[in-house]
Order: structure tokens, then C-alpha cells, then sequence
């Protein structure tokens, strides 16, 4: 290519208390290029990212922008420099104003006075650039996750980024709101500016990149445009493994779990349950050594659900059952004392505790059971923490690492540990792959199947937005929509279409019990 490139990385190396997070990294970036950034949840992604843009400061390696050498030591100077990021989770200020967001920093002045008027009418037209019409003077917390995305876009174009890094920018988003998202990236690339895009979802990848850099535990491995290289390649590259073998072992697929026997009485029954406003007539049962799927379209009423089941909201109408008796918890603390436990869908908001160790986090549910008069039994809490990590294949430089340090799939494995040390009769798991790779998300797939198949007495529900891993994962699907129970399905024998459907219109003329059983 004739083109010289706007970023150029190459040798880059990072280490951590002397466990290598990068050792032989390179990217490089053309201007007006999408470029895929990808690899397995600790392969040196966001080490990288870190790294480029002032969080860390590297040990080795080179890296030049615009054909200079740089080293920033702040993201804030990465910004002043022409790079700026844009987190999975948005790092604004929900409280102030979409103007005052945009310009958070960098706000106009006249005569040493902040210049308001000019403010807001500079947003508003980085706003409109970003195809989002609203008030700047609004409080951003009363904008939707998706406009916030924009706003957090509309930033890094206030600094006239010539290249923006998007870490995980579709999580959140509806496919409406996605195809938007693309308009601005496909925007941003035919005015110059460079995107690096990191995502564990293949279709984007394919839709908006034109090449891919894969890394594999810290060095990169490959970088192809992404009409050469397919599908089976890519996730065989970041897996280590030859791609004949992916196809052959169906490496990539899940264990779907044994279906439960017929005609025995449920671990959980609901029936008609309505809670908040989301949730308005859900009927739901699991039985023993089953995992049943709950898919719905993000409002559906999934989550609300599920906080209805382990007492975090309350029961409007409707009753459930446990085990037969009657079941209506007050708290999260009543549905525990059954052995309910829950792993929420935002692992950093609701789930851990970032600056904590591995070990507290693990045993924070337990501290009860490992505690004599308010002191802590170290012996006992090494050993739990030793099993888990050990069983789950946490990777880490040992259990007194802060769980911020870990990769997100890791970092998942930990939440997920959280709620197996309960030794919970029933599980319920929200997203439990959300934000993690292929590879990490085929592993905790498969411990979702044997945590079932090694004890029968325990039954799990799934919530997950993934139809692939909803029909692989589990023995029964359950569809929502706008609140309600609107099908049950055998998950062995539904197609991604036929979910789609159910999920979409909720009306394929079959007769949906509202009670879900399988007897």
C-alpha cells in the first residue's frame, strides 16, 4: 500500500507483576481504515488499547502516529493528540449536560467565562454529524443507551480525532440502533478518520471492517483483510487450533444439556407473575437437571423476571412455587436462604467489586460460613478460592489479583463462582456470556452443562440474547415479549428462524401453556 499508515505499533510489550500481558504486539492502522482488533478475553487487547492511549506505560516497542513517535501519558493527552476511546461502558457524566459531555475539558470561554450559547450550537452540530437530533441542553442521563453511544462519538469528534477506538460499541444497542452506529462509522471512515473495532460478534465484524488483527497471549498472530480470511479461520487463529480441527470437533458449539425426565414436579413454577412495569404475565418452570433458555428482545421483561424469582423486585400479581410449597421472596436475602442465586447481566455495575481481589470477591456471599466470631478462616477461604479458580480455569496471576486486572471473560468466570460457592439449587444467569470471546464463551457454556449434568438436583435458567447459545445451551426455551409468556419451545428441535419469529411477533398460531411444564 502506497498510503502511509496513521498508526504504526510494533514489538509493543507489557508486563504485570511479571506476568507478560503483551510481548510481541503489532497493529498497523491506514487512515480511513475500520480496523477489527481481535482476540480471546486475555489474549493483550485492552493492554494494548491501555498502552496506545496513556492508561499503561509500555516496557518495549515502538509506537508512531502520523508518522511520529508517541508516548502518552494520559488518555487526556491521547485526545489532545488526535486518538480517542470509546468504552463498552460509557464513561460520561449522566448528571450534566449533553453539551458540557461533549465538551467536557475543552468547554468554550469568552472573557474567562464559560460561553454557553457557543456550547450548545457546536454540539448540536457534532451531534447532528452523529445522525442524533436532540436538545443539548438535556441531562445526558435522560438520553437512551444508544444516544448516549453517540454523544461519547460527538466527543471524540470535538477533538478532531483521527482515530477512534471502539471498545465492545454494540453491546448495549438494538440492531435498529446498531445500523446507525455503522451510517457514523461508514461516515467517519469516507471523511478520513480511522476506527479500531473491537467486538465478539462475527456479523460486525464481516459488516463494517475491512481488516482484522487477531492476537493470541499477547503477540499478534495475524492481520488479513477480512474478505480473506473466513469465519472458521478467524476463531481457529485466536483459539491456537487448525481449522479443520474447529470444524470436526465443532469446537465452537455447545454440550447441549440431558432433557430431565417427564412427569416429575418442578424445582420452580411460575405462574402468571407480574412485577414492575416490564414484567406482566410470566409463567415459567424448571425442573431438576434441566437448563431452560429465556430469550426475548432487550424490554421484553427477561431481567425483570428474573429479579422477580430472586426477590429483588416485587410480586404484583401471580404466584411461584418452590418445590411445591409456596414461594414469594421479600429480598434477595430470602430468595439465598432457598438456594437461589442469581449472576446479574452487568458484571461491573451490579455483580464485582473492582478493586478487590479474586478471593473476596468469591467468597463476599459466603463470609458467613467462613467466619468465627467476625474473623476469617484463611485456611477455608484459600480452599474454596483454590477450587473455584481451579475448576473454572480462571487465569490470573493468583487469587489476591484484582479482579479489575482480568480479562473479561475471567473476570466472568469469578461472578460465576460467586454463585456456585452458594451451592445454589437453582441458578439464574443474565447474559452469562455478555462481552466475552468465542473461546471464553464456548468454556462457560460448557460448565453451564456440566454444572447440571454432576448434579441433577440443580436447574438452571438462562438468560441470554445469543439465539445460538440459547437453543445449544439449553433443553427448553422460553420466549417473552412485552412482558408476557408467548411460547415454549424444545430446544432441540428449533431453528434460529423459528426463534426469531416467536421473539419478533410472538404469534405462530401454536398454543402456548401459561403454566410451561413438561408434564
Amino acid at each position: 500500500m502506497d498510503q502511509e499508515p496513521l498508526l504504526h505499533i510494533e514489538g509493543l510489550q507489557k508486563s504485570f507483576s511479571g506476568t507478560t500481558a503483551l510481548s510481541d504486539a503489532c497493529l498497523t492502522v491506514y487512515p480511513g481504515e475500520v480496523h477489527a482488533l481481535m482476540g480471546q478475553n486475555g489474549a493483550g487487547k485492552s493492554t494494548l488499547i491501555k498502552t496506545l492511549t496513556g492508561i499503561y506505560t509500555g516496557d518495549g516497542g515502538k509506537i508512531e502516529f502520523c508518522g511520529q513517535p508517541i508516548n502518552f501519558r494520559s488518555p487526556y493527552e491521547a485526545q489532545r493528540g488526535g486518538i480517542s476511546t470509546i468504552y463498552q461502558e460509557i464513561n460520561l457524566v449522566g448528571l450534566r449536560s449533553v453539551a458540557e459531555n461533549v465538551f467536557l475539558g475543552q468547554e468554550p470561554t469568552r472573557f474567562s467565562a464559560l460561553n454557553r450559547s457557543r456550547m450548545d450550537k457546536e454540539a448540536k452540530t457534532l451531534l447532528a454529524r452523529v445522525g442524533i437530533d436532540v436538545d443539548p441542553r438535556l441531562p445526558l442521563a435522560r438520553l437512551s443507551t444508544a444516544a448516549q453511544q453517540m454523544v461519547a462519538i460527538a466527543r471524540a469528534l470535538s477533538f478532531r480525532s483521527k482515530l477512534v477506538i471502539m471498545d465492545e460499541p454494540t453491546s448495549s444497542l438494538h440492531d435498529r440502533e446498531v445500523d446507525t452506529l455503522f451510517e457514523v462509522i461508514d461516515n467517519l471512515r469516507q471523511d478520513g478518520v480511522s476506527v479500531i473495532f473491537t467486538s465478539h460478534k462475527l456479523d460486525e465484524l464481516y459488516r463494517i471492517c475491512d481488516k482484522v488483527t487477531i492476537l493470541r497471549d499477547g503477540r499478534t498472530v495475524r492481520t488479513s483483510p477480512m474478505a480473506d480470511i473466513s469465519r472458521i479461520e478467524l476463531v481457529a487463529t485466536m483459539l491456537g487450533k487448525d481449522p479443520r480441527q474447529i470444524e470436526a470437533s465443532g469446537q465452537t458449539a455447545f454440550e447441549r444439556p440431558k432433557a430431565p425426565k417427564p412427569g416429575v414436579e418442578p424445582l420452580l413454577d411460575v405462574r402468571r407473575v407480574s412485577s414492575g412495569g416490564l414484567c406482566r404475565d410470566a409463567a415459567l418452570s424448571l425442573h431438576a437437571g434441566e437448563v431452560v433458555g429465556v430469550a426475548g428482545l432487550l424490554g421484553s421483561g427477561r431481567s425483570e423476571l428474573a429479579a422477580a424469582v430472586y426477590g429483588m423486585s416485587a410480586i404484583d400479581s401471580g404466584d411461584m412455587e418452590l418445590s411445591g410449597t409456596p414461594y414469594k421472596p421479600r429480598s434477595a436475602r430470602d430468595a439465598l436462604k432457598k438456594r437461589i442465586s442469581l449472576t446479574p447481566e452487568d458484571r461491573k455495575v451490579s455483580g464485582l467489586v473492582g478493586p478487590m481481589s479474586i478471593s473476596e470477591n468469591i467468597t463476599l456471599s459466603i463470609l458467613d460460613r467462613i467466619s468465627t466470631f467476625g474473623v476469617i478462616r484463611k485456611n477455608r477461604e484459600e480452599k474454596i478460592v483454590a477450587e473455584m479458580i481451579d475448576s473454572l480455569g480462571v487465569k490470573s496471576s493468583g487469587p489476591q489479583q484484582p479482579v479489575n486486572e482480568l480479562s473479561g471473560g475471567n473476570q466472568q468466570k469469578v461472578l460465576l463462582a460467586r454463585s456456585l460457592v452458594l451451592e445454589p439449587k437453582i441458578l439464574i444467569l443474565d447474559e452469562p456470556t455478555r462481552g466475552v470471546d468465542v473461546g471464553a464463551k464456548a468454556e462457560i457454556q460448557r460448565m453451564i452443562s456440566s454444572m447440571v449434568a454432576n448434579n441433577r438436583d440443580r436447574g438452571v435458567i438462562m438468560i441470554s440474547s445469543e439465539m445460538e447459545e440459547i437453543i445449544e445451551g439449553s433443553n427448553r426455551i422460553m420466549i417473552m415479549r412485552d412482558g408476557e409468556t408467548v411460547a415454549f419451545l424444545d430446544a432441540s428441535t428449533v431453528t434460529n428462524g423459528q426463534l426469531m419469529l416467536y421473539m419478533a411477533s410472538g404469534d405462530t398460531g401454536a398454543d402456548v401453556s401459561k403454566t410451561g411444564d413438561i408434564r
